[in-house]
């Protein structure tokens, strides 16, 4: 059953795609699709705003107007096209500091999603998959090396996924996407290691679970998140 559970449009995820919400829907139709989740990105406080939304001046009040209206299209296309696909309206966590909590919890108090997807994008609040300049910065704080940001990296996950166990947990091991070398083994760094198996064992926990996202192969690495090597791992 081809299926997808981690989707964004340029109308309401800018930056993160192109077409239209309704596009995406059509597109994914046409290649046959039978269920695709909607999960455009949670707003994010004022602090947090990439470089081009501080030049547009983009505030959380923008994000939060921009939510609403992504729920609402995505509830009108989910019964627009009810006999030609099933459509998941949910959205995609983005934790950054212990603050995120509270703008992930509004999400799921105040708007009817079906689920979440939980991320981490930045490690020591800043962005690690934005560019080299950004990831240098985060690995500079993290102690200079990429070995300790990755550790940094994996704590700020089991943060995330002890606070809010989200039903599925997105790109598992983005943090190797900006790093010296995106294709390397983990095995090599044992604390990276160690915490890598500890997140998969909390996952299984209660029942998470790890969606496999080829943008890895798009964005030029060699395999999806996560690596073979942590899809091969099996129960403790």
């Amino acid at each position: 059953m081809p299926f997808s559970h981690h989707s964004h449009s340029g109308q309401f995820c800018p930056g993160h795609a192109r077409d239209s919400l309704e596009d995406i829907v059509r597109t994914a139709i046409s290649k046959r699709m039978q269920v695709l989740a909607l999960t455009e990105h949670m707003p994010r406080h004022d602090v947090d705003r990439y470089p081009e939304e501080v030049e547009v001046g983009t505030t959380l009040a923008w994000h939060l107007a921009n939510e609403r209206a992504y729920v609402s299209e995505a509830k009108r296309l989910r019964e627009k096209y009810s006999g030609q696909i099933g459509l998941l309206v949910g959205f995609e966590c983005d934790w950054i500091r212990p603050e995120s909590a509270d703008l992930i919890q509004q999400s799921i108090e105040q708007l009817d999603f079906d689920f979440f997807v939980g991320s981490v994008h930045h490690v020591h609040t800043i962005p690690i998959d934005y560019d080299h300049q950004m990831y240098e910065n985060a690995r500079s704080k993290a102690g200079g090396t990429d070995e300790r940001l990755f550790e940094d990296y994996f704590d700020a996950q089991l943060d995330m996924l002890k606070c809010v166990q989200p039903p599925v947990v997105g790109h598992f091991d983005l943090i190797r996407l900006k790093s010296d070398n995106p294709n390397g083994s983990f095995k090599g760094f044992q604390g990276v290691w160690q915490r890598i198996l500890r997140n998969l064992d909390y996952i299984a926990s209660y029942g998470g679970v790890i969606e496999l996202n080829f943008a890895a192969l798009r964005k030029g690495m060699s395999e999806p998140y996560p690596k073979a090597e942590i899809c091969q791992v099996g129960p403790p």
